[in-house]
């Protein structure tokens, strides 16, 4: 077959009865509101294969995101430097590192962080399906973009502050404060972006969804679920069975839907309903022409983790009878990142470049500053940006948001130095 050519692939990926969420933190699962899925496709024709996948998970670790990758390299023919593999990052769902899951377990009081033969089974599952599609591979002629505003979803949380700059209290995907409410949105991203594949028979194969907000209207009550973004998504689905229809969070590590989210049922419903319509707006305004060049590059970084805490003294909080549940699991996603570190496993970004179409993979929960730095790097050309890759370093903030404080900034697994090193990267790949 000459050209491109694509075949999308799904695959369940919801969790059993039981199961820790959000790495056991929150209740585990009691029950499966909606299924969760693996959703991506297979670019075919510009050198060895292009894998693009993304999961209805809360996060992917450091070997457990390079497992992912592995497994679906290993299933299209291709190499983990040419495999992408984000998460939507709802809670209710499982959250997965390896070294954590092998520090808490010494300790039999700590609930289990995930369980390792479901992980398998997925890999497996994702594996075949893979296998299965890549027969159907349908030609790619055409390729579009389309944007539109999304009225009242996100948010940026890190709003309300004192004189110095300093952040008081945050939004959290959900508030219930009135006077938090009444804040400004601050900086966001307000559009949702669409990138949509053709067949040469003028019909849309594949259309790919980004938005940046953290994707939850409430959680940590057991129900598992793809939560409103998710929702969105599989109705656009629903309604176009024969298109494959993958939404991708973008740079929301300070970005919720709290402004406009109390964390009721009703709410969910309406931003669901939000989202959708952006959807819609967006591929209204899809206008396909050629594809004619398909590129693929990565950049591997290595940003230093903070100096403190200490293996050591992570060890002992997660050892420590007395400490809350938090406080002991916690260190141990900080030990994954420090031993990560110490074997010297890289990040990896990539960007898919199609004609003048940027597509940006990043890992961790970068803030929305990020995301708006990449689109300024080519201001002429659609730049389109999902986040939450290997989610091994946790929050991104910029540098100057670091003397600001907040939640993100005592859980930002890295020095400062990280800012200066992601917008480098970024820089390389849309050069």
């Amino acid at each position: 077959m000459g050209g491109f050519s694509l075949a999308p692939f799904r695959f369940d990926v919801t969790p059993p009865l039981g199961h820790s969420l959000l790495g056991g933190w929150i209740p585990p699962a009691l029950a499966i509101d909606d299924a969760l899925e693996g959703i991506g496709y297979v670019l075919l024709g510009a050198g060895p294969p292009i894998v693009v996948c993304v999961l209805d998970w809360a996060g992917l670790m450091n070997e457990a995101h390079l497992a992912w990758r592995t497994a679906l390299a290993t299933a299209a023919g291709t190499t983990p430097d040419r495999v992408a593999v984000q998460c939507v990052h709802q809670h209710n769902t499982p959250f997965v590192c390896a070294t954590a899951l092998a520090a808490a377990a010494k300790y039999p009081e700590l609930p289990p962080m995930y369980d390792a033969a479901f992980f398998e089974s997925c890999l497996q599952r994702a594996q075949d399906a893979v296998r299965a599609a890549l027969p159907a591979a349908r030609r790619v002629t055409h390729i579009a973009h389309g944007a539109a505003t999304v009225e009242h979803v996100a948010s940026n949380r890190r709003i309300h502050r004192d004189n110095a700059g300093r952040v008081i209290a945050m939004r959290r995907s959900f508030c219930t404060d009135p006077a938090l409410a009444a804040l400004p949105e601050g900086v966001i991203d307000p559009a949702l972006r669409t990138l949509a594949y053709y067949g040469e028979d003028g019909r849309k194969l594949v259309a790919c969804h980004y938005y940046a907000t953290h994707p939850m209207s409430f959680y940590e009550d057991g129900r598992v679920t793809s939560d409103f973004c998710g929702l969105a998504r599989k109705r656009r689905q629903a309604e176009e069975p024969e298109c494959t229809h993958l939404y991708f969070t973008g740079c929301s590590g300070d970005v919720t839907a709290g402004k406009y989210n109390d964390g009721s049922p009703a709410a969910r419903v309406a931003l669901t309903e939000r989202m959708h319509r952006a959807m819609v707006a967006a591929e209204i305004r899809l206008t396909p022409r050629p594809l004619t060049s398909v590129d693929w590059a990565t950049v591997e970084v290595h940003p230093p983790p903070q100096p403190v805490p200490t293996a050591a003294e992570l060890e002992a909080a997660i050892a420590n009878p007395q400490g809350t549940l938090v406080s002991r699991l916690l260190p141990a996603y900080r030990l994954g990142w420090l031993h990560r570190c110490e074997r010297g496993l890289p990040l990896v970004l990539s960007r898919l470049r199609l004609d003048g179409m940027s597509v940006l993979h990043l890992p961790g929960e970068m803030f929305i500053a990020y995301q708006l730095r990449a689109q300024a790097m080519r201001p002429n050309e659609p730049v389109l940006v999902a986040a939450y890759g290997d989610d091994g370093l946790w929050y991104v903030p910029t540098k100057d948001e670091y003397p600001a404080g907040g939640y993100e900034v005592t859980v930002a697994f890295c020095t400062d130095e990280v800012d200066a090193i992601m917008t480098d990267a970024m820089r390389r790949l849309l050069a």
